[in-house]
C-alpha cells in the first residue's frame, strides 16, 4: 500500500506529482527545486537554491517520519557541472557520514530556470 507524502513546508507540486511517496519502510522523494515554499520563488543564485534543496529535502523527509539522515540514495541534477564543488560543500552542512549514495548529473534545464534538483530515497 502506498502513502502519499505532503506537507505545507515544501513547495506544492508544479505537476502532476506528489511530494513524496511511501510504500512500506521506503520513501521516494521527488525532485526537489530551490522554490521558497512560501512564496513559490525561486532563491537567487546557485548557492541559495542549493541550501534551499535540501531544506525542502529536509521538511519532505519530517513530514514522512524521517531526517535528511535517513536518506539512502541522492540524485543532483545540475545545469552547469562547474558548480558540482559548490553542492559538495553546501551538502556537507546537511548530511554528516555516513553519507548517502549518490550521482551528480548534467542536464539542459530543469523545471522553472532552476540550476540544481535533487530527488531522493529514503529509508525508515
Amino acid at each position: 500500500m502506498k502513502i502519499i507524502i505532503s506537507t505545507p513546508n515544501a513547495p506544492a507540486a508544479i505537476g502532476t506529482y506528489s511530494q513524496a511517496v511511501k510504500v512500506d519502510g521506503t520513501v521516494y522523494l521527488s525532485g526537489q527545486i530551490g522554490l521558497d515554499p512560501a512564496s513559490m520563488q525561486l532563491a537567487d543564485g546557485i548557492e541559495a537554491q542549493i541550501h534551499q534543496v535540501f531544506k525542502n529535502l529536509a521538511a519532505v523527509c519530517e513530514a514522512a517520519g524521517g531526517k535528511l539522515s535517513d536518506i539512502v540514495k541522492l540524485s543532483v541534477y545540475l545545469t552547469d557541472l562547474g558548480n558540482f564543488a559548490k553542492v559538495n560543500e553546501i551538502m556537507g552542512q546537511y548530511f554528516q557520514q555516513p553519507y548517502p549514495a549518490r550521482a551528480a548529473v548534467g542536464v539542459a534545464s530543469l523545471p522553472r530556470g532552476a540550476l540544481v534538483e535533487a530527488d531522493g530515497v529514503l529509508v525508515l
